[in-house]
């Protein structure tokens, strides 16, 4: 991927040279929740920094931190002001602090601009997902006023809602104090435990999920996580993303979203088994598309352009990418060819597995941009192990079960984990 060193070189989108299809390059994000929600750590978290954030207005000019801060002070603030980090400049993030103290004003506002930037037709000005931060340190409040007004009242129309539980150490420390006395005869394993279970218990009687998911709620939650010690240095909103991700309902913005992570591959896995499955169940779909499996792996620095077809499999490939199409093909042609049959939704699963796998394991070889070796010695090493049989045998043992929709990408996003090649490299 083409590294950004500012937010000057960073374009809102752009779109390829055959203008085919917007690439979008910045994803925006509305953060949400009371003061001392732990917002700021969670921004941080996601961008990797502990430094503070470059303030931009609508106009794109750079703004003093210290003039916002008083402004917020003075009960002032611009909720369309963009928040960015110099170490990931390809998040832009709006705060909506004002509303949750009690401003009408600022919670209109507020409404205001989620109608309009949730519904704009230019997608990079669009809010992309909204964070909305409920912190657990005092879990009887859990849902007050402004949860309540946010909810009930405020249409978010297609912008996935993602609800963060943040501050959820603070439950243990109440189920301890309510079941020590219990802990006492029992193993630290099983006393860890049982205090799992004890704040699990404490969640659930806030009920605050029951509240989310009211029926007469305006704006419901697309998912929800629950994020720990987050001021802690070894700890990352890893799962945060992964389900803003899979809420995400646009393939552009998932992919945009999937650019920002590359260490991240269990979600692109997790998007790649997503797209294999709807695949293999489409009753129009006969072949597999390659590039919808690979363009989950932005390592690979592969974008939509231009097709060929590859046996009764299709490679999509870049024309400003230093990939050769015979590379590719070639490189390819042997995974396609372990499936028997490509028509069936079986051997479609089988190379689309096989893949995956290879693909994986190809971002922890050495390369360099528009290097293709290092895939085709992850395509050697796979054909040359015993992992090809296991792919084989697997893919007949998931398919004899019949399982549904979820419960196959479930089941197939586990095969592939249990699978990885990359664990080879461990003892290497």
């Amino acid at each position: 991927m083409n590294q950004i060193t500012s937010t000057s070189d960073l374009p809102m989108a752009t779109i390829n040279n055959q203008g085919l299809r917007i690439s979008l390059q910045r994803f925006r994000v509305l953060i949400m929740g009371r003061a001392n929600a732990g917002k700021t750590t969670i921004l941080q978290k996601v961008c990797n920094t502990t430094d503070n954030p470059e303030i931009y207005g609508t106009e794109g000019n750079k703004i003093d931190a210290a003039v916002v801060t008083s402004s917020i002070k003075r009960g002032n603030h611009d909720i369309a002001h963009e928040m960015v980090f110099k170490s990931d400049p390809r998040f832009v993030f709006h705060d909506s602090c004002g509303f949750e103290a009690g401003s009408e004003e600022e919670f209109e506002n507020m409404k205001r601009f989620i109608t309009e930037r949730g519904n704009t037709k230019e997608l990079e000005e669009r809010i992309h997902a909204i964070w909305y931060c409920i912190p657990m340190d005092d879990p009887w409040r859990t849902f007050q006023r402004a949860e309540e007004k946010f909810f009930v009242e405020c249409d978010t129309g297609n912008v996935p809602v993602v609800v963060v539980f943040t501050k959820f150490e603070a439950l243990r420390p109440i189920a301890y104090g309510k079941i020590k006395k219990e802990l006492k005869a029992l193993s630290a394993e099983e006393r860890s435990k049982r205090i799992a279970q004890g704040a699990e218990q404490e969640f659930t009687d806030t009920g605050v999920l029951d509240r989310l998911w009211d029926a007469k709620n305006r704006a419901r939650p697309k998912s929800y996580v629950r994020l720990e010690n987050m001021n802690k240095p070894d700890t990352n909103c890893n799962i945060l993303l992964e389900h803003t991700t899979l809420a995400l309902d646009n393939e552009e913005l998932q992919l945009c979203l999937i650019s920002t992570q590359q260490s991240n591959l269990e979600l692109c896995i997790k998007c790649a088994v997503q797209t294999l499955v709807d695949c293999s169940h489409s009753l129009l779909q006969y072949q597999l598309n390659l590039y919808d499996i690979v363009k989950w792996f932005p390592h690979l620095d592969l974008s939509i352009d231009n097709r060929c077809y590859l046996g009764t499999a299709v490679i999509v490939y870049n024309l400003m990418a230093s990939i050769e199409k015979d590379a590719i093909i070639s490189i390819l042609q042997p995974l396609v060819a372990k499936g028997l049959l490509l028509t069936t939704a079986n051997n479609m699963i089988q190379t689309g597995i096989a893949t995956i796998i290879v693909l994986e394991y190809s971002a922890f070889l050495p390369h360099e941009y528009g290097d293709t070796a290092y895939v085709k010695s992850a395509v050697d090493y796979y054909l040359q192990s015993p992992m090809a049989v296991a792919v084989e045998k697997g893919v007949k043992e998931i398919s004899h079960q019949g399982y549904k929709k979820e419960e196959l990408e479930k089941k197939i996003v586990e095969f592939i984990l249990e699978h990885r090649m990359c664990t080879s490299l461990a003892s290497v």
